[in-house]
């Protein structure tokens, strides 16, 4: 367990921590506190909250807070870090990836007719037929995978 648990937040996200500890049978096990910027978000202002106390600032100089402002800075580097890797995977996922046999060549074939993903999904069975490399039953596949109750 833990000494120790750091929300990156004031009392909003330390009561909704809190709340998660609760459902966790853990409220009252792990000593947790909240650090927040400053009203401006200044660096060096940070108040930390504490359940049951008020809340506090340590002196700027503090070497403690120094501490934690790295701590929390790291933490934030990384998730920013988590969330771009994620959202660059995403960005290069196409709905047409994921239909079984379609591959590069009738992918680009599909996309140069229709324009786009969503131009796909907006085609009729037909007009899917028409398409180089596409036959019927694949036509129908492509139809159904952008039709289907999800």
């Amino acid at each position: 367990m833990p000494d120790l648990v750091l929300i990156d937040g004031g009392d909003g996200q330390l009561n909704a921590a809190l709340e998660a500890l609760d459902e966790l049978g853990l409220k009252g096990k792990i000593n947790i506190a909240g650090i927040a910027k400053g009203v401006d978000r200044d660096a060096g202002r940070e108040r930390f909250f504490i359940p049951g106390r008020a809340p506090f600032r340590l002196d700027e100089k503090s070497p403690v807070l120094y501490y934690l402002q790295r701590l929390r800075d790291e933490a934030h580097r990384f998730a920013i870090g988590a969330h771009r890797s994620k959202r660059s995977a995403a960005i290069g996922k196409n709905p047409l990836d994921e239909i079984g046999g379609i591959g590069p060549a009738r992918k680009r074939a599909l996309l140069d007719r229709f324009g786009s993903a969503r131009g796909v999904s907006r085609a009729a069975l037909a007009e899917l037929e028409t398409v180089d490399g596409v036959n019927t039953e694949l036509a129908k596949r492509i139809y159904d995978f952008f039709h289907e109750k999800r």
